[in-house]
């Protein structure tokens, strides 16, 4: 397990000074700028209207060019500052690698020599995750420990993972057989359909070979019978036609090109049976131009060129394009009290996409 592997006091205290500092971010820092934001729109005596507006607003305001400093480099602090997390599991590189190649039952995992990696996806360190998290045998375990202090708000009681698949059994509107987790990374996103639900054949779908491998081993390490992790694109699956009663991702949309979400689309209508349920979890914030300021500036600090394509889409009519006819965009409560017009907090702008194949 990834517990077993040997840590010392500096890169612990290191993580956990990085992750304080992101929750000074989440909570003192972004309700300043939010404050700052309201006296200057109010000194312009004008709304903005989009997002490139409220940044010719704000760009000089002292705050807010502390506000995108402290979040670029706390991201490199985490993976590449002296006790990050690239260094720390490059040094326990041997122990990491015998791990994955401990023997795992082939009902658990698909590895494709022959794949090839969209272009895309290899020509950005997303995240700021050097290499990606495609190009290191170990990056699945960096990529895992580093999604720990991603959204520091979350409720780690009732997680993000877990609130997605009750909604999307909930959803489902009839008994689910089979779900296509597509962009699955490390299995996160899969482990409550498998863990809870041993009834339903989970198929995880990823790029990554490196989190294949681990998520394919963490399954193993709890002898999960019902899932299996194939590496595949999620726009090309290779899987069987109308195998699945729900297809999902969670944030993998905002990760890809456009011309490359409308693929996924399809493949998701083409991978569900009639009246199958497809739900992504992603980031859009709608018509509101300073909480959209803020994530295209996230998405430059953090390495993430798509978001503002995907913000931007006609996301419904890519749907009905798709081959969906019933669609439905709303806010996800990632934990309780979030949606709340009280909640002042910096948050990710967590949306379900909902559609159903035509039954």
């Amino acid at each position: 397990m990834i517990d077993d592997i040997p840590t010392h006091r500096p890169f612990e205290a290191f993580q956990s000074f990085v992750l304080d500092c992101k929750l000074y971010w989440t909570r003192q820092m972004f309700p300043e700028l939010r404050s700052r934001y309201e006296e200057a729109k109010s000194g312009a005596g004008s709304e903005p209207k989009s997002a490139a507006e409220v940044e010719t607003l704000m760009r000089d305001d002292t705050t807010y060019q502390f506000f995108g400093w402290y979040e670029r480099h706390l991201q490199r602090m985490k993976y590449s500052g002296r006790h990050g997390l690239a260094l720390h599991y490059g040094q326990h590189r041997d122990k990491l690698v015998s791990e994955l190649n401990v023997s795992i039952p082939d009902r658990l995992i698909q590895i494709d020599p022959e794949f090839q990696q969209p272009e895309y996806y290899t020509s950005i360190d997303i995240h700021q995750h050097p290499g990606g998290v495609w190009s290191d045998e170990i990056a699945g375990y960096v990529y895992e420990r580093g999604a720990k202090s991603t959204a520091p708000m979350l409720d780690k009681a009732t997680s993000l993972h877990h609130r997605l698949t009750a909604e999307a059994l909930s959803r489902a509107g009839k008994p689910v057989k089979r779900v296509v987790d597509l962009g699955c990374g490390f299995g996160g996103s899969s482990r409550p359909f498998y863990q809870d639900n041993p009834d339903i054949e989970v198929v995880g779908v990823e790029l990554s070979e490196p989190c294949v491998r681990l998520a394919a081993r963490r399954a193993a390490e709890e002898q999960a019978r019902n899932v299996v992790f194939r590496q595949a694109d999620a726009a090309d699956t290779g899987l069987e036609e109308g195998q699945a009663d729900i297809v999902t991702s969670t944030m993998v949309l905002h990760e890809m090109p456009p011309k490359h979400i409308e693929k996924l689309l399809k493949e998701s209508h083409r991978l569900l049976s009639p009246g199958g349920l497809s739900i992504h979890l992603d980031f859009l914030t709608g018509d509101q131009p300073f909480k959209t300021f803020v994530h295209y500036g996230h998405s430059k600090r953090n390495n993430e060129p798509f978001m503002p394509p995907l913000n931007e889409m006609d996301i419904v009519a890519a749907h009905k394009a798709a081959g969906f006819d019933d669609v439905e965009i709303v806010p996800f409560e990632e934990m309780p009290g979030t949606l709340s017009e009280d909640f002042g907090y910096w948050r990710f702008p967590w949306t379900l996409i909902v559609a159903r194949k035509a039954a």
